[in-house]
């Protein structure tokens, strides 16, 4: 199973965390991790090149983590909610057995 955790701080992103693998297919015809990780990327590439945001990348085999390292700006907010929005259609899409999303207040 993959298990997402977004943390927040007063309505603000603060980090975002994947970890592990989705066990839907066999390794390269898994289509929820090629989902998830389509998701990811294509978030934290768009952080990167289209928002003023400063994010700090730690990726590894079935891991990806960034964390805000100042306040996320309007678009950054944007894209992160984008990023839950299609993160969280997939774990109803496929009755929450490969995909866990958490969003939590610390």
């Amino acid at each position: 199973m993959i298990t997402v955790t977004v943390s927040r701080k007063q309505n603000s992103y603060i980090s975002f965390t994947s970890r592990g693998h989705a066990g839907y297919a066999e390794e390269g015809q898994d289509i929820i991790c090629a989902a998830v990780s389509v998701l990811v990327i294509n978030t934290v590439n768009s952080l990167e090149r289209l928002t003023g945001d400063h994010i700090e990348v730690k990726e590894d085999d079935g891991f990806v983590s960034f964390t805000f390292t100042e306040p996320v700006s309007e678009g950054g907010t944007l894209l992160m909610d984008s990023l839950i929005l299609g993160l969280t259609e997939i774990q109803h899409s496929y009755s929450n057995r490969y995909l866990k999303v958490k969003v939590r207040e610390v």
